[in-house]
């Protein structure tokens, strides 16, 4: 079969691999109809070279029609369109349990001390073949695919893989009181989502990126936008939008891409140059994020608010203005999401007619998987309007 694979920082080719097999009694194996480019697939094009191997398949973001299922994969049937949460829970273990789906004890990776495995996403998640590819094998299919209908088109449904319970559960995170405020750092594809989610919600959203195309989408619907390419203090003009207190809540919808961090890209970019032997341990022992959008989120909250975290950080020593945080008595979640716990409350809002998320809004461009280096490239540039990239194997 065709698959995306990584082969070194700003690398990534289609190349012809083995096609998967069923080798636990409850995989399955699924025809990959759509597939997406996630912010967080980035991270692996540019920073986490020294967690993955020459080969890796990527990819994360994946729906499809089940091909073949191990005979303890019950539920599923060969001909099921289903879409494939990013990452793999048992649904019996004590976290799955809990609702806590990313914290399965069952595919936890613990020889990286990480939580729940993740499809296409290095080392440290399982370095389990990801769904860029025309054939996906699914580990523990009697829980994970989602069952959608027949019918509508793959891109009412693919976000439910991932960009749709993230950004719903950064928004529940949040904490948002009823009728509350709430800034988003990031428009990007999860940034874009929370804003309509929490707008559907009854909340006020303030947006905040620099790249026009994400502005203009937003204000499509009905966020009002700052501008941070031309708003010297964004933090401030949020407070003045405010009555001088803040919104109630912050979304950090960027993680360790922020820009504005001169001293974070340049540990950036030394980390990709290193060998991997050293840069792996450095990245775990040591601050290389860029902390701008989080720093931003910290003075834009109000005193007593919640910041919710769904952007991707990397380093495990970046410094945090804990005195300030403590003084303001801030609230902070954050975490990978639990897919299958926001399924319930979002499976109607993609299968209304009427699109109340706005989901057939959000791909820029539907590209071929033999385009797919095209893709990530456009979309790690922002370049050509770039703000969602769709794949069809």
């Amino acid at each position: 079969m065709k698959a995306l694979t990584w082969h070194g920082k700003r690398d990534v080719r289609v190349e012809e691999v083995p096609d998967p097999v069923i080798k636990e009694p409850n995989d399955a194996i699924i025809k990959v109809t759509t597939t997406a480019i996630c912010g967080s697939d980035l991270h692996l094009y540019e920073v986490l070279g020294p967690f993955l191997g020459e080969g890796d398949i990527l990819g994360h973001e994946s729906m499809g029609v089940v091909q073949e299922v191990g005979p303890d994969a019950t539920g599923l049937a060969p001909g099921d369109r289903v879409v494939i949460p990013f990452n793999i829970s048992c649904g019996h273990c004590h976290m799955c349990g809990t609702g806590l789906y990313a914290q399965c004890e069952t595919t936890q990776v613990r020889d990286q001390g990480m939580g729940a495995a993740l499809f296409g996403y290095t080392k440290l998640y399982g370095q389990v073949p990801g769904g860029q590819a025309e054939y996906l094998r699914v580990p523990q299919a009697q829980f994970g695919p989602i069952k959608v209908p027949e019918g509508p088109p793959d891109e009412r449904f693919v976000y439910l893989s991932d960009v749709l319970p993230t950004s719903w559960q950064a928004v529940a995170y949040a904490d948002v009181p009823e009728g509350g405020s709430l800034t988003v750092f990031g428009l990007g594809p999860i940034g874009q989502m929370c804003c309509r989610i929490a707008r559907h919600l009854g909340h006020r959203v303030i947006g905040v990126d620099g790249v026009q195309e994400r502005l203009a989408m937003a204000r499509r619907h009905g966020v009002e936008v700052l501008d941070a390419s031309v708003t010297p203090d964004v933090p401030e003009a949020v407070r003045e939008m405010t009555g001088g207190r803040g919104t109630d809540s912050v979304i950090d919808a960027v993680g360790m891409e922020a820009h504005g961090s001169p001293m974070a890209k340049f540990a950036h970019t030394v980390t990709g140059l290193l060998p991997d032997a050293i840069a792996a341990p450095l990245m775990t022992s040591a601050g290389v994020d860029r902390l701008a959008a989080l720093n931003q989120a910290v003075d834009t909250v109000r005193r007593g608010g919640t910041i919710s975290i769904s952007g991707v950080y990397g380093g495990m020593a970046d410094p945090m203005p804990m005195l300030r945080m403590f003084d303001k008595g801030i609230t902070v979640r954050m975490g990978q999401a639990h897919v299958k716990r926001w399924i319930d409350d979002l499976m109607p809002l993609v299968s209304d007619e009427a699109d109340p998320l706005g989901v057939m809004d959000l791909a820029t461009h539907r590209l071929p998987l033999d385009q797919a280096p095209h893709g990530y490239e456009i979309f790690q540039k922002k370049r050509d309007g770039a703000v969602k990239v769709l794949l069809n194997p």
